[in-house]
């Protein structure tokens, strides 16, 4: 449904994507309530709804306008609060803002061009591809551990993530979007650290809250934010390079 979408009516696509990223900006919130942080969670709503819908109507330029805005709003907001944990509070908004508000917003500026479609595909294969390749050579060979914030994630693990979205992001840039194998062999050796490295960030966000999971969407998964966390991590850098190796 979500790749029919993509290619047959791209404005239900942005209406799957605001669906999830509004369903992490919510799990956030509660995350940081379990501190006592307190988040806006409908304010962030409303921002993240006018960043998408200007990245997708109006490019860059509304994107940016409509994030600042949204920042805006949010410490205007907490300041008539009081001052008491006024930088607690608004530091956590700000950020949830961002994470995964603005990052997610760049979804519509890589589906905005006439390939756009494609290039959001290759950047959703790519990506899954990290964590199929990471999970296998984990079980398989996994031996070495990489970091103590997540003790499952191994160097043998990373290897088969920089392995699988190797071979992805090659044949897909090439076939999707005419583009040099070598190029897509780089986009896919970028999308594995990214990727790595966002599971590594929201570990680090869960083990700071004192929560295992963000979320009980996914049984056996956690929540949105769960899956959503390396998707966020290679979205900038797939369409930068993207951009920069096949532009329009």
């Amino acid at each position: 449904m979500v790749i029919g979408s993509l290619y047959v009516f791209k404005v239900l696509f942005l209406v799957v994507l605001l669906a999830a990223v509004g369903m992490g900006v919510v799990e956030m919130a509660r995350a940081f309530a379990v501190r006592d942080v307190r988040v806006p969670a409908p304010l962030v709503l409303a921002g993240l709804v006018a960043m998408i819908a200007g990245a997708y109507w109006g490019g860059p330029i509304w994107l940016l306008g409509s994030f600042t805005i949204t920042v805006l709003a949010l410490l205007s907001r907490r300041m008539f609060q009081g001052q008491d944990g006024y930088v607690r509070d608004a530091t956590a908004s700000v950020l949830t803002s961002v994470y995964p508000a603005l990052i997610a917003s760049f979804v519509p500026l890589m589906l905005a061009k006439p390939d756009g479609a494609d290039r959001v595909v290759i950047f959703i294969a790519v990506t899954v591809c990290s964590d199929i390749g990471g999970y296998f050579a984990g079980i398989l060979f996994g031996r070495h551990q990489m970091s103590a914030i997540s003790p499952k994630k191994t160097w043998e693990g990373f290897a088969g993530s920089v392995l699988a979205c190797l071979i992805c992001g090659a044949l897909m840039v090439r076939v999707l979007l005419d583009g040099q194998y070598w190029q897509g062999a780089i986009v896919g050796v970028v999308v594995a650290a990214c990727a790595t490295l966002g599971d590594l960030v929201e570990s680090v966000i869960k083990r700071d809250l004192g929560i295992k999971d963000m979320g009980t969407l996914l049984p056996g998964h956690g929540g949105m934010m769960d899956r959503l966390d390396s998707l966020l991590a290679t979205l900038v850098p797939v369409w930068l390079l993207l951009a920069v190796f096949v532009p329009m």
